[in-house]
């Protein structure tokens, strides 16, 4: 899945990361806009000179919390920023870290920000092992299987759990904060599952995209794709039919030599394309189309590529061509330049790469990894109501690659074992927030469990858009969120103290 975020696993089946404990701390301080050119963050015209303060620290973490046989630690990264907090034990946000860089997710929560200063919350962002620099074994944490076999979420889990409670033990003034957990997307996944399994640490999560029945079995696989396609339906006329008609006409053209050397040029790939590379090119393309659904944002961004506000508005502008007329040539050009909105909104990519389709701080291998363990997310495709070739769902081929990459087998079921499944109705004080533009809420939880698992839906929100910063371009629904968000904290943050025993 991605986007802060996933990798999707599909085509042909995998192609689509002033605290004293026993460590150290680096101070950082940068204007945002800075930072978030630096780091790939979204361009905020509200905040341009909102100033970002955090400490960059290190906690030793143990490698397995489950087992005894091995022993050792590494060193954690966290990012810490207490300027609103107040020290009379003022409430935690705590962000659980996504599969990547945890100073990409930090500059790209806009939210956790915007709120500190009326919630006087300090705010740690914790890196997800094996992502970043929280690397458990260095150098070597890829190595082999063995090296990976630590990289799961319940280890995560773990790590966070521990984390909050030092954090709580050592800091002054942090004995009695109420601690609520926070994430977007797999990180959302975490923040859920964190209150499921330790609600004794955190009081409340806020879980933003977080697609926690994407599993085997309580889902249809090919409801991902119908979203995807319903967005480009949406957004410009005969978009989506189009879309559907390019897989065709790429194989009609690249029959020849002559086609595919002209399909190269016409993308202006940087490496021209071959006859075994078409599979490839095609995931390539898919995966693109997926990508511009998850980050649909109202405003300018540049959370996985620079792009323009409403970017497939701007994708279909090039494909509104009518399909009893268009030629194959025609039709494939239009879907060049809507490929470089994507890819070269800029102007400064001189060739595109088949490659890569995303921000580089995002750990493709750790996921994929763990895509072939637990976190097995079926995805399929039907060519009927989706815009894509049709793909079926095949778990034994899916196993087959995974033992071929890792040699591991994945383990179907297991989430739903560990987590619960469909079945979470025990559990209190989670939201799950998704946008209707967003394809991973096919998988969320868009319908109240209970009083207090309830489900927040922006219907124009993309990915996680509720968890950025607020922009003047934002959609009412969003703003509108954002406020139920932080009323349910203020609830969990005043149930939370009433229940503090006295001494």
């Amino acid at each position: 899945m991605r986007s802060g975020g996933f990798v999707s696993v599909s085509r042909p089946v995998i192609t689509s990361i002033v605290l004293i404990l026993s460590l150290y701390c680096f101070h950082v301080f940068a204007l945002k806009s800075q930072l978030l050119t630096r780091h790939g963050g979204v361009t905020d015209l509200n905040a341009q000179d909102t100033v970002i303060n955090y400490e960059t620290c290190y906690f030793d973490q143990k490698i397995d919390h489950f087992g005894f046989l091995e022993d050792g630690t590494f060193k954690q990264r966290y990012l810490v920023n207490n300027e609103h907090w107040d020290q009379k034990g003022g409430p935690i946000l705590f962000y659980t870290g996504n599969e990547g860089d945890i100073t990409w997710f930090c500059n790209n929560t806009g939210f956790m920000w915007d709120v500190a200063e009326d919630l006087g919350a300090m705010l740690v962002f914790a890196e997800h092992r094996y992502y970043g620099e929280s690397l458990p074994f260095g150098q070597d944490s890829y190595s082999d299987t063995k090296h990976l076999n630590y990289l799961t979420s319940e280890q995560a889990l773990a790590d966070f759990s521990v984390l909050i409670r030092e954090l709580k033990r050592k800091v002054l003034g942090a004995q009695e904060s109420p601690v609520i957990a926070i994430g977007g997307s797999y990180g959302g996944m975490l923040s859920a599952w964190l209150r499921m399994k330790y609600p004794n640490v955190v009081v409340g999560a806020l879980a933003a995209s977080a697609p926690i029945w994407q599993f085997p079995d309580m889902v249809p696989c090919g409801d991902f794709y119908k979203i995807v396609t319903q967005d480009f339906a949406r957004s410009g006329l005969n978009c989506d039919i189009n879309i559907r008609r390019s897989w065709k006409a790429i194989d009609n053209i690249t029959a020849t030599d002559d086609g595919l050397q002209w399909l190269s040029g016409e993308f202006s790939l940087c490496s021209p394309l071959k006859k075994t590379d078409l599979d490839g090119f095609k995931a390539w393309l898919q995966e693109t189309w997926v990508n511009l659904a998850m980050v649909d944002y109202p405003y300018e961004a540049n959370f996985l590529q620079p792009l323009p506000r409403w970017p497939i508005q701007v994708v279909c502008k090039h494909l509104s061509f009518d399909p009893s007329s268009v030629s194959d040539y025609q039709l494939l050009g239009g879907i060049s330049e809507a490929a470089r909105v994507y890819y070269n909104y800029t102007g400064n990519c001189p060739c595109l790469n088949t490659s890569s389709t995303a921000t580089g701080n995002l750990g493709f291998i750790g996921w994929y990894y763990q895509a072939c363990t637990e976190m097995v997310m079926p995805l399929c495709t039907d060519g009927v109501q989706d815009m894509f070739e049709p793909q079926d769902w095949n778990f034994q081929a899916f196993s087959d690659e995974c033992n071929s990459l890792f040699g591991v087998r994945p383990r179907a079921d297991w989430a739903a074992t560990v987590y619960g499944g469909l079945d979470i109705a025990s559990h209190s004080n989670i939201i799950f927030s998704n946008g209707g533009l967003d394809p991973w809420s096919s998988g969320g939880v868009t319908r109240n469990i209970s009083d207090s698992v309830v489900a927040i839906v922006i219907p124009d929100g993309a990915h996680h858009l509720d968890l950025r910063y607020n922009n003047e371009y934002d959609p009412h629904t969003v703003l509108s969120a954002r406020i139920q968000e932080v009323e349910y904290f203020k609830l969990w943050i005043t149930q939370a103290r009433k229940l503090q025993i006295p001494g």
